[in-house]
């Protein structure tokens, strides 16, 4: 019994093995090649795929998602013999997996020295300013030569970019000079840009206020002469409605006199002419009153004289008072005090 069973078990285990061997199962965006006795069968695609066990092999199996391959930085020189580093990445999809496994032994190697030799082709014919202002050029000559070379190998190139284009230190320090350089040229122009346009607008507000202030002085000075005119109109109305003598405005007129010695830079005064006439209707009117009620009963007072007109004095704060002075007739009469502001002169 025991060798019989030792068979059974072999049995099992032969046919356990032989069916994992007959399933295969393929996950979703991959496939598999199927070489019966070293040849090629077919290609498993995703699911559930039955094979002949010990006849049928599994040779690899490919995944067809797209891929992304980064390439490590390759020196290239340009056409102004400058040596730059550029970076590459290529983006690729499996479209045909036996035309992958047998008409390339390595795609990705091939890809990698395609993509190099191709570069150094499209940057040997450009200079260093192209180069670094191209990349969407260079992008589309790169796609174009690897999706024609890699179509026989069931291999789809997407994209190609340009991450990184390194040209040398003295290089860039040379373009790190030139571009501050026009940084500070656009950031002059734009300071005088600046203060220009601030000194039109600050010359425009300082016009357009002296012209406000202009029109608001010419408006008050209209408003000023008009309220001055209606209140000199108001007075000669007034007066005229009042029937005021002349008695009223010569005491008017006397009371206002004083108003002209005020100030302190007044060295003299001027009397007016008309004094002599105010003060004859204020004489006038002083003699009716003592006439009708004096000592003299009542007599009428003979008329004054006209007032002599006014001369104008000048005083001397500096003189000293003279003792005394004699007029016309010889009587001696006291000097007026320099201090008052004015006097009269005898004309006699």
């Amino acid at each position: 019994m025991e060798p019989v069973l030792i068979v059974l078990v072999v049995l099992v285990v032969v046919a356990f093995i032989a069916l994992i061997k007959t399933i295969q199962v393929i996950p979703q965006a991959s496939a598999a090649i199927v070489e019966r006795f070293g040849r090629y069968t077919r290609t498993l695609n995703a699911g559930l795929n039955i094979v002949v066990p010990f006849i049928d092999r599994v040779r690899n199996r490919i995944d067809l998602r797209e891929q992304v391959v980064p390439f490590p930085p390759q020196p290239v020189i340009t056409q102004d013999n400058l040596v730059v580093n550029i970076d590459t990445v290529i983006y690729y999809q499996v479209t045909d997996a036996r035309a992958a496994t047998y008409e390339v032994a390595s795609y990705i190697q091939a890809i990698e020295q395609l993509t190099v030799t191709t570069l150094r082709n499209i940057i040997g014919s450009m200079d260093l300013e192209s180069t670094l202002t191209s990349r969407e050029v260079i992008n589309a000559g790169l796609r174009g030569v690897l999706d024609e070379a890699t179509g026989k190998w069931g291999i789809r190139v997407n994209r190609v970019e340009l991450k990184a284009i390194e040209p040398p230190t003295s290089i860039q320090d040379s373009m790190e000079k030139q571009m501050r350089a026009d940084r500070d040229k656009r950031a002059a122009i734009l300071t005088a840009e600046g203060a220009r346009q601030a000194q039109i607008l600050r010359a425009e507000g300082e016009k357009q206020a002296e012209v406000l202030k202009a029109e608001g002085e010419a408006q008050a000075a209209v408003l000023r002469a008009d309220g001055e005119a209606a209140a000199i109109r108001t007075v000669f109305e007034a007066i005229h409605d009042g029937d005021a003598d002349q008695k009223l405005l010569a005491y008017q007129y006397l009371q206002t006199l004083p108003e002209l010695a005020k100030g302190d830079s007044n060295k003299l005064w001027i009397i007016p002419s008309e004094v002599g006439d105010a003060l004859k209707g204020l004489g006038g009117a002083f003699t009716g009153l003592t006439g009708n009620g004096g000592a003299n009963g009542g007599a009428p007072a003979a008329p004054s004289a006209p007032a002599p007109a006014a001369t104008q004095v000048p005083l001397d704060p500096a003189a000293g008072p003279r003792p005394l002075d004699t007029d016309t007739k010889g009587a001696a009469r006291p000097r007026v005090d320099p201090a008052r502001e004015y006097r009269k002169i005898d004309p006699e």
